[in-house]
């Protein structure tokens, strides 16, 4: 394998070594923003929230590359928003900014001259101004709105100057910001599904369920059977649920590891008792034909991580576990 030649000598430690002291670096500063984060972030979250426009990320350099992923992750997750470079801005690109915008600005240190020159003409357009920055008395600062502070002990650059932890902190930020809009307006797998419609994540959420779910090898028995035998089908099915049927092959309940805690809670049960004495009624369920998008925001607005999958007729089809619906693996859970 042919290597690159280089003249630099490894530290003492390797560059193993050296990689794992940039890594705690960046670590180092992250949990300095984690401790800044105050009123100023919530505010600045108000804002963002009451928009009636767009927002509008701008920086320069290496806080402009940081702000175009930032506008790329608020558009993808509910907020409209682009990214304006602020040169380009200054020669007219400001002809996209419309009463009601916010813009979100970022330099680390406040002072770049090509973004504050920018922001008084900004303002004069009617938008908001969310400043994100180290420096909360500088020029930035200043002009802006609302201040978000982003100040890390020291970059992970060894001269302690090319923008490394600062631009890290600064991203995740952004991504903070974009969660928390996420909550706000209550954006779904639905709204993901719309706005990713040649993601991969998306074509999975818009097959029905029962190209997912399992369907074969399912811990399912009669209710009538004795506890003892249902649990040993809970133990062995892997999901955490096993699917009691009545006399017609219809689903009459779940007996979950739920049922079980609740069960060992109390005294003088009997395994030879019929399962149906010890299941869950009536458990919350999906047919064939919904949507994997559908299951999915049913598990998350009920807390759920199995669901049972039935035909028309209510007999059971498979079972469907969350992580079938985001793509991480066909693979049960193996009993402990």
């Amino acid at each position: 394998m042919n290597r690159c030649e280089h003249n630099g000598t490894p530290p003492s430690g390797g560059w193993l070594e050296l990689a794992r002291e940039v890594l705690d670096i960046e670590i180092e500063g992250l949990a300095a923003v984690r401790g800044q984060l105050n009123g100023g972030f919530e505010a600045a979250l108000e804002i963002l929230a009451g928009c009636k426009g767009r927002v509008v990320v701008t920086g320069i350099g290496k806080s402009g590359l940081v702000g175009r992923k930032i506008a790329a992750t608020l558009s993808s997750t509910g907020t409209a928003a682009f990214f304006l470079h602020p040169v380009e801005g200054a020669h007219g690109d400001l002809g996209m900014i419309r009463q009601g915008d916010v813009v979100l600005a970022l330099s680390n240190s406040g002072e770049t001259d090509e973004l504050n020159t920018l922001l008084p003409a900004l303002k004069s357009l009617g938008a908001l101004i969310v400043g994100l920055t180290s420096g909360t008395q500088s020029t930035l600062a200043r002009l802006s709105d609302v201040t978000i502070e982003v100040r890390v002990p020291r970059e992970a650059c060894p001269m302690n100057l090319a923008p490394t932890a600062s631009t890290t902190a600064a991203l995740a930020v952004g991504d903070a910001l974009a969660v928390c809009l996420m909550r706000i307006k209550d954006f779904g797998t639905k709204d993901f599904k719309r706005v990713h419609p040649a993601g991969a994540l998306g074509a999975r959420l818009s097959q029905q369920i029962a190209s997912l779910m399992h369907s074969q090898n399912l811990p399912v028995l009669p209710a009538s059977a004795p506890l003892s035998e249902a649990l040993a089908a809970l133990n062995a099915g892997g999901f955490g649920l096993a699917a009691l049927t009545d006399p017609d092959g219809r689903l009459a309940g779940v007996l979950t590891d739920g049922d079980v805690r609740r069960m060992l809670c109390k005294s003088g049960f009997d395994p030879a008792q019929p399962a149906a004495g010890f299941m869950t009624r009536d458990p919350r369920s999906v047919t064939v034909t919904a949507s994997a998008a559908q299951v999915l925001d049913l598990m998350e607005a009920r807390q759920i991580t199995v669901l049972p999958v039935l035909n028309e007729d209510g007999s059971l089809a498979g079972l469907v576990h969350v992580h079938d619906l985001l793509g991480k693996g066909r693979v049960r859970f193996a009993p402990e």
